[in-house]
């Protein structure tokens, strides 16, 4: 599966992932994260905590959360009592909720910007450790993601991507499916307005080089000690690997 080839993008063949990827984001912004907790029953709280785990043996300083949309795992990362977070996203709409969030809860210690995940606005070695929620699979150049993120990630810090991956145990493999291609659709239009967004959540999953063959990607990349674990039945991975 040459899954860094495939394109798999939100509305049509005309125009780049990138930019279907922000309009879409902008687009569903107002009720990603009502969304992000009723699609996954809640278990999304979970998952996040389980990933930014990954990182207490390296007891980073400095954070970089990569497509941190409205900032929930870069507020996970808190736990980790670190100097600075910052989070970066293509969409100024999600960044728009995310820094509404960030004030209401009073964590002033977080700092959300505007930026494209494959030309990092950071100079090197910069940041002891980085995350990636859901967002890999949106890359239009998934190497080059994961080569920028290396770029700015210090010597022996420590990359986590939470990723979604698709179940292979019976029913786990059937339920996903059928939720994935039907429920999945209907509620997101029902509560966003737009139904290719999650349309393309699917796709873009099946599409994604997971398990495996995305540790042979990070390795290519020049990522040592890489690892993943399957969470909650496969419906979801923690990838790590350190530079």
């Amino acid at each position: 599966m040459e899954s860094t080839k495939t394109e798999v993008k939100p509305y049509s063949a005309e125009g780049s992932k990138r930019e279907q990827v922000e309009k879409m984001f902008d687009s569903i912004s107002h009720k990603y994260d009502f969304l992000n907790h009723f699609l996954s029953m809640g278990i999304d709280h979970v998952w996040r905590r389980k990933a930014i785990a990954r990182l207490k043996d390296i007891q980073p300083k400095k954070v970089l959360d990569v497509a941190t949309g409205t900032a929930d795992l870069a507020i996970a990362a808190l736990k980790l009592n670190p100097d600075e977070v910052v989070g970066i996203d293509l969409s100024e709409n999600m960044l728009g909720v995310g820094r509404t969030k960030l004030k209401k809860k009073g964590f002033d210690n977080i700092t959300l910007m505007q930026g494209d995940s494959e030309d990092l606005p950071f100079e090197d070695n910069h940041f002891d450790a980085i995350t990636v929620g859901f967002g890999v699979r949106n890359y239009e150049n998934l190497e080059r993601g994961l080569n920028e993120m290396k770029r700015v990630l210090r010597p022996g810090g420590k990359l986590v991507v939470l990723e979604f991956s698709k179940p292979s145990a019976f029913p786990i493999k059937q339920f996903f499916t059928f939720y994935s291609k039907y429920i999945l659709p209907l509620w997101g239009k029902l509560f966003s307005g737009s139904q290719e967004a999650y349309v393309y959540l699917p796709e873009s999953v099946k599409h994604f080089p997971e398990g495996q063959h995305f540790i042979d990607i990070l390795s290519k990349c020049g990522y040592q000690n890489t690892s993943f674990s399957r969470l909650t039945f496969g419906i979801t991975s923690v990838y790590e690997g350190t530079k």
